[in-house]
């Protein structure tokens, strides 16, 4: 018997995953194909837009199999935030993709600040900073490094963009992910010719965009015939990996605060209006629903850094299917603070609420007597302070939630939705879908074909969400002195200044 479903991809640091979703919102299949991450420098972070493609491929076979009979009504894709794909005018690439995490850029920041007129005008153009992680900082910096790439540059573009290219030919975005390039008005939904006369890029780079449900292309016969995708089926515009995450989990309006664990850690609120943290530590950009923007605080290195150390400190449990499980027990045989050790997670330097690139990880307090339960447990600690910064900024800018709902790794692991709670002194809760920004996707291909009139009658249709597990009454109170001593290391992180 045939089904209609909804393929959502997601185009991620670690992997691209597939999911098919029924109109009721089952998830009828899932399959993810592993990325790897290429650091030729200290800081640098890149990826080649091929293996984002060939993944792509593996995973839709993948789910396609489990589903022979089902047929794809429509195709959402989310991805990573940031990530610079270079095209030429024949539409190949020209280079790796500097990644959302990539900090090669701290000159180009500068200079870009300079141009523009300063912080506060960059502020009222692009609703954020210069930041390393930004797409329009890569572009100036292959200008000025790799000046032959940069004569080929005919489009820019972001990874999940890059994958609807593949699959229709067209060459488009959508606001959530135009307004995390800085190349972009957030405020008023258009690209910012101003920005980019002011540096000297121009506007011929970018690409048309269009709504995150609207039907921006078809599948084409050659994609058709690679991915066994029904030529002429519908493709949306997707969204950043964030927001498309956000209306996984039904946070699509006011009033609501995810926070989700992927390679990336983020904290993120729903705004009716474009508003701007002061202080520029957290960040400001468009939603997948039409006439929504969102605040967010980033931690670069959240999961990434978990991943990290279970590789390099758990080398006996690699290949083992339960290995996060196995150290998150180990971890909650140590009291809360770990017995004094910190763990500061900034090995690919930080966004919230420090803007500082060249940040970079570091344990402090070890001594004899501590073990690795206690580095594993600092190290999970380390990334809930690290999202407690970012909550305690939009605490402070009134987006004070009651509960805080859970998304990616963070959401899965019991220990760690018990370690969230208590380190922000919140409520937590989940969803019954536990498919990430995938799930998002598909929802916007859902409303895209019409199965939803809107993208908050699709996450009310599709989603439950669980009982707010609550911290015990002692348990915020607990990490007091911890969370400070996190908050007063900083310094540690950047060795270079210890002597200033």
């Amino acid at each position: 018997m045939t089904e209609q479903v909804f393929l959502g991809l997601d185009v991620g640091t670690s992997g691209v995953k597939a999911i098919l979703v029924s109109s009721s919102g089952d998830v009828q299949a899932s399959a993810t194909s592993p990325l790897t991450m290429q650091t030729p420098h200290a800081g640098w972070a890149e990826q080649h837009p091929h293996a984002w493609w060939d993944a792509t491929l593996v995973s839709i076979k993948a789910v396609k199999r489990a589903r022979p009979d089902a047929i794809i009504a429509g195709v959402g894709i989310s991805g990573q935030m940031h990530s610079s794909v270079f095209l030429d005018r024949a539409g190949e690439v020209i280079r790796p993709a500097l990644l959302w995490c990539d900090g090669r850029t701290t000159a180009e920041c500068a200079e870009i600040t300079q141009r523009v007129g300063g912080e506060e005008r960059l502020r009222e153009l692009a609703c954020n900073p210069a930041l390393e992680g930004f797409t329009l900082p890569k572009v100036l910096w292959l200008r000025k490094h790799e000046p032959e790439a940069y004569a080929r540059l005919a489009t820019v573009m972001l990874p999940k963009d890059y994958i609807r290219y593949r699959l229709t030919g067209v060459l488009a975005t959508d606001p959530s992910d135009a307004s995390a390039t800085l190349m972009y008005d957030t405020a008023h939904l258009r690209w910012s010719e101003e920005i980019l006369r002011a540096v000297d890029v121009p506007m011929s780079i970018v690409p048309s965009v269009g709504g995150s449900s609207e039907v921006l292309g078809t599948v084409t016969a050659e994609a058709a015939a690679v991915t066994g995708v029904s030529q002429g089926t519908p493709v949306v515009g997707g969204g950043a990996d964030n927001a498309c995450g956000a209306a996984g989990v039904g946070a699509v309006t006011a009033g609501e605060v995810v926070s989700s664990w992927g390679t990336s850690g983020t904290v993120l609120a729903p705004m009716l209006k474009p508003s701007v943290d002061p202080g520029l530590r957290a960040h400001t950009f468009c939603h997948v629903a039409p006439g929504v923007w969102y605040m967010m605080g980033v931690v670069l290195s959240a999961g990434g850094a978990f991943s990290w150390y279970r590789d390099q400190f758990a080398r006996e449990l690699a290949g083992s299917s339960d290995a996060d499980l196995r150290l998150n027990d180990e971890a909650g045989t140590v009291g809360a603070g770990a017995d004094g050790v910190t763990f500061l997670p900034y090995l690919q330097g930080e966004r919230t609420p420090h803007r500082d690139a060249a940040a970079r990880g570091a344990f402090l307090g070890l001594s004899m007597a501590h073990t690795r339960a206690h580095t594993t447990r600092a190290v999970l600690e380390g990334v809930c302070f690290a999202l407690r910064d970012s909550l305690t900024i939009l605490q402070e800018l009134g987006l004070s939630p009651s509960q805080v709902l859970l998304t990616g790794g963070g959401a899965k692991s019991a220990f760690i939705r018990r370690l969230q709670s208590e380190v922000f002194g919140l409520p937590v809760s989940t969803v019954n879908r536990e498919e990430g920004p995938a799930y998002g996707a598909a929802l916007l291909a859902a409303v895209g074909v019409g199965a939803f009139s809107d993208l908050a009658t699709a996450a009310k249709a599709t989603l439950t969400r669980g009982a707010p597990e609550h911290p015990r009454a002692d348990a915020h109170a607990a990490y007091a002195e911890s969370y400070a001593r996190f908050r007063k290391s900083f310094r540690a992180a950047r060795p270079d200044l210890l002597s200033s």
